[in-house]
């Protein structure tokens, strides 16, 4: 009975142990951002997403496992000729991504491998469209043709080029010296330029101040004529209104007998020095008898200074 007891024990472990052996092998976790390849009997049978899934033991088998994460692969240095047939040594770095876990998995042995190849013709391809200096000025426009195209004939493939990076163009040693010293000549060109310029900029400062300068000595020497001019009509007018009121006082003065008297004795003292300057010049003037009387005296006497004044006009 215990050897009956025995067997059934061992039985019943046996089969618990295969329940579990074929439960684990039945059930598949797929990690994040992967997928697996089903097959049955070596033909395709599903894809299995993140999660939780359930395959037929000992039937089904995983027969890829891809990658869903974008990838990047470096492409190997190559030689490329340019458009101006100047010889190139390239190299980049590829990013790329699944999008089709079967496509990329059966249309195409060695996805990765594909790619990276068909980035190298592609680059070689697109670099020949250009000339040496557009592939340092337009490397951008460049990357973006090769993606493209790189696109356009990797889509069997399930495989989506997200983008491509060149890392270094190297010329040959005879036109990095070229254009060495054309750099060189640029910069020894715009140094000479911008010492023109400010030679040039100095000469019109120079210049602008001259001008100013004339500019303020011409309107500091019509200030000064325009003053003095002022000034001197001022000491006009001064003048002319002093002998007006010398004028007016003397008007005032002739009007009383004063005044009568002492206008005669000028006449009389001005008729005497015209006698005598008429003496220094031996000059004959016939003279009335009667030049005793004063009247006749300073009539006299103006009648001597005004043939004076005639003369000397």
């Amino acid at each position: 009975m215990e050897f009956i007891f025995n067997i059934l024990f061992t039985v019943e472990a046996f089969a618990l142990i295969l329940v579990l052996i074929v439960l684990k092998s039945s059930i598949k976790f797929v990690p994040q951002n992967r997928a697996w390849l089903v097959e049955r009997f070596g033909k395709y049978q599903s894809t299995k997403e993140a999660g939780l899934n359930f395959i037929i033991p000992f039937i089904d088998q995983i027969a890829a496992d891809r990658s869903l994460k974008e990838q990047a692969v470096d492409v190997p240095s190559q030689s490329a000729i340019t458009r101006d047939n100047i010889t190139l040594t390239v190299d980049g770095v590829l990013y790329f991504r699944v999008l089709d876990p079967y496509k990329a998995s059966y249309g195409v042995d060695d996805y990765v491998f594909a790619v990276t190849q068909l980035a190298q013709t592609t680059m070689r391809s697109e670099l020949g469209k250009m000339e040496l200096d557009k592939t340092f000025e337009e490397r951008s426009q460049l990357n973006a043709s090769i993606v493209n195209s790189i696109n356009e004939a990797s889509e069997p493939w399930g495989i989506q080029v997200l983008r491509y990076e060149i890392k270094d163009i190297v010329p040959p040693r005879s036109v990095m010296d070229a254009m060495e010293a054309q750099m060189k000549a640029e910069r020894v060109k715009r140094a000479q330029i911008l010492e023109s310029e400010g030679d040039r900029q100095s000469a019109i400062n120079v210049a602008e101040g001259k001008k100013q300068a004339q500019v303020l000595a011409a309107e500091a020497d019509k200030a000064e004529q325009i003053l003095n001019a002022e000034g001197e009509a001022q000491a006009i007018i001064a003048v002319a209104d002093a002998q007006a009121e010398a004028l007016r006082k003397v008007g005032e003065a002739a009007n009383t007998a004063e005044g009568q008297k002492a206008i005669q004795l000028d006449l009389a003292t001005k008729a005497i020095g015209a006698k005598e300057a008429i003496a220094r010049e031996s000059s004959v003037v016939l003279l009335p008898e009667n030049n005793t009387d004063a009247s006749a005296l300073v009539a006299s006497s103006m009648s001597i200074i005004n043939s004076l004044n005639k003369q000397q006009s």
